[in-house]
């Protein structure tokens, strides 16, 4: 596929896997008693409601004619920690619904793909490798927020996993989380972490080499 004709189909599934991400963390903030996401209207799949233009659209822009790793974000859903019973539980619960959600996005794709033939298939119909980039991309952002660095979601799983005194350590480090996470992008240690795990999940997903 020429450059065109990926940047599109590309930026669409980018955009459409991150606004079910962000609906999904919205949906169960307002499950676990915290209705803020609901009244700014963020239960939603209307791209419009989540697209951050420089994270949803810019940087995945830049990225794909550059040939630089592919980084995508929306704007991340307000959560009022009051509101919640038990708030660092349910944070961690509230913040594994994005992840989850791109999981399940990449079954439906490996569904998909499966019922136009499988892997193989890519290499003959056009739809087919779109859908593969659909599964690929939903991997890739389900494993990359699972990285237990705050502000991503994992961080924020662990925050809510671990006891309170190395909950707060974590917290600590929210501010250089950005910093921390490039660090290990150039040093290729995110490499070498997130490349293992996406491996494992494309051959359970029937996803070929």
């Amino acid at each position: 596929m020429q450059l065109i004709e990926v940047l599109l189909p590309v930026l669409v599934i980018l955009i459409v896997s991150l606004s079910v991400h962000e609906a999904a963390h919205a949906w169960s903030a307002d499950k676990l008693g915290d209705p803020t996401a609901r009244m700014l209207g963020r239960i939603t799949l209307n791209p419009l409601a989540h697209i951050d233009w420089i994270g949803t659209v810019l940087f995945p822009i830049i990225a794909l004619t550059t040939g630089a790793p592919l980084l995508g974000w929306a704007k991340p859903v307000p959560v009022n920690f009051h509101n919640l019973k038990a708030p660092r539980r349910d944070f961690a619960i509230i913040a594994a619904a994005g992840p989850i959600s791109n999981l399940l996005q990449a079954v439906v794709f490996a569904i998909v793909l499966f019922m136009l033939g499988g892997y193989s298939a890519t290499h003959e119909s056009v739809l087919a490798e779109i859908v593969r980039l659909g599964l690929v991309i939903n991997v890739s952002l389900a494993v990359f927020n699972m990285i237990p660095v705050p502000p991503l979601d994992g961080g924020n799983v662990l925050a809510g996993l671990a006891p309170e005194g190395f909950a707060r350590v974590i917290d600590q480090l929210r501010p250089y989380g950005i910093l921390i996470l490039y660090a290990l992008l150039l040093t290729d240690v995110l490499k070498k972490i997130v490349e293992p795990v996406t491996s494992v999940l494309f051959g359970l997903l029937g996803l070929g080499a």
